[in-house]
């Protein structure tokens, strides 16, 4: 089993203080998320647009389970993609 230690140590778990480090970071991704699935641009109708609000907020809270380093950064850079297809008014 490894031993838990910070980003820079090597170590492949998430400590206390990277998690507290992050969690600014992905409040801020999950609400620029929802705030982007508003949006009169993407072609949702009133159903759908629930549904994927439905499940942004799944993958968020699945991945506030998340104790990997490296899952973690994955799933931020995915939050950053999937942002950033919302904002050009495209769905991912």
């Amino acid at each position: 089993m490894m031993a838990k230690g910070g980003a820079g140590s090597g170590m492949i778990w998430a400590t206390a203080e990277d998690l507290a480090r992050r969690r600014p970071v992905v409040l801020s991704l999950y609400r620029q998320v929802l705030r982007a699935l508003n949006s009169p641009a993407l072609p949702l109708g009133h159903a759908a647009r629930l549904a994927k609000k439905a499940e942004c907020r799944a993958i968020f809270v699945f991945g506030a389970e998340e104790r990997s380093l490296h899952n973690i950064r994955d799933l931020v850079e995915a939050a950053r993609h999937t942002l950033g297809l919302l904002n050009r008014g495209r769905l991912p």
